[in-house]
């Protein structure tokens, strides 16, 4: 450990200690590293904590944490008059150290479950705010993901964060007291490249008509590039329609319950069109037609009465399957040609099969 992140003891007693980050509010080089390493590493520890620690023992106990020193000194101030005259009726630490600990999981206990929020959509909103006031964006540009990577200025290196909205990909650093900041527009890209090399690790390339950017050291690349060719695309049809970005209420709702809640409700939304963008392309379908959902199955081919293995499709039109060989079976059934669907549990060639359906349409095909 770095001696900057040392802690300095402000309070104590034969308890408890109140510490503080050494360096934290103060000015002078110190101060200077330890907001640059916060920046770059995203960094979100509390500056004040309260431990509580007897004489004899070297294990101390988190019995506080904050972020200003007017909350870390009313928690001590209630630690002071509620625990102090208790602690000190005891006669061994061990007894002493149990009450504390079971003291704060009484209080834990007792706070108002619904005042929990999920740590991930949190951190999401705070990056939303964030990206909005250091690029002065609009209300209105939505923020997608953010990623922490390396962007190359000339020959030199500088890590920061990448925010990739509906409209830009900007990139903010703060190092040694210096900013650097890059905003481009999706419409002003001309090529996005991806690379892995020892000079450029995990590396994208982002080329406008002014010249090359190079993004290194992204630990999710493969997410990151999609999502990037994605909003490029997504931003050429919106030039040439002169049509802004809708969210697509429905998608979120249907895909709310499978999709990991690490992820954006927006990223959510463009991960959703761009699946339907591939089903109404595999199947030739209208511009329309929305992906509902998708699963592995067999179909029954009477024709050589056998069963294909691949993937079931189904939409608000239409049923569709695709065989796990390329072309080899393609099945397309509008909804309003279907007159039964049927859970059987046998199959026509004779075998006994489960989880099975029948469909029978108005041309008495099975």
């Amino acid at each position: 450990m770095y001696c900057i992140f040392c802690r300095v003891v402000e309070r104590a007693n034969p308890f408890f200690v109140l510490q503080r980050r050494k360096g934290y509010g103060g000015g002078g080089i110190t101060g200077l590293l330890v907001g640059t390493l916060d920046t770059v590493l995203d960094n979100k520890t509390p500056p004040y904590r309260i431990l509580h620690q007897t004489t004899n023992s070297e294990v101390s106990y988190t019995v506080a944490i904050a972020n200003n020193k007017k909350e870390i000194h009313r928690d001590w101030e209630w630690l002071e008059q509620h625990m102090l005259v208790t602690l000190g009726a005891f006669e061994n630490e061990e007894d002493a150290t149990e009450f504390v600990k079971c003291k704060v999981e009484s209080i834990l206990a007792n706070r108002d479950n619904s005042k929990d929020v999920d740590d991930e959509t949190e951190r999401f909103k705070a990056a939303t705010r964030k990206f909005h006031k250091l690029f002065n964006m609009p209300k209105e540009e939505k923020l997608v993901n953010y990623y922490s990577c390396s962007y190359w200025k000339g020959k030199v290196p500088r890590q920061g964060w990448m925010y990739l909205s509906i409209n830009h990909i900007s990139f903010y650093s703060y190092l040694m007291g210096k900013e650097a900041k890059l905003i481009i527009r999706w419409t002003d890209v001309t090529k996005l490249d991806r690379g892995n090399n020892m000079v450029f690790p995990d590396s994208v390339k982002v080329s406008t008509r002014e010249g090359d950017h190079y993004f290194s050291m992204l630990l999710h690349s493969s997410e990151t590039f999609r999502l990037m060719e994605q909003l490029t695309n997504m931003a050429m049809k919106q030039l040439m329609s002169e049509v802004g970005f809708e969210e697509d209420k429905m998608l979120t709702h249907r895909t709310k319950k499978r999709a990991s809640r690490k992820i954006s409700l927006l990223k959510r939304d463009l991960d959703a069109k761009a699946r339907s963008e591939a089903f109404r392309a595999a199947f030739h379908l209208p511009a329309h037609e929305k992906l509902d959902g998708d699963t592995d199955c067999m179909l029954w081919t009477p024709y050589n009465k056998q069963h294909v293995s691949g993937r079931l499709y189904l939409s608000l039109n239409y049923i569709c399957f695709a065989s796990r060989i390329r072309d080899q079976v393609s099945v397309i059934i509008p909804n309003r040609e279907i007159l039964v669907v049927e859970k059987i549990d046998s199959s026509p060639s004779g075998n006994v099969i489960t989880n099975a359906i029948l469909i029978t349409t108005k041309g008495k095909v099975s």
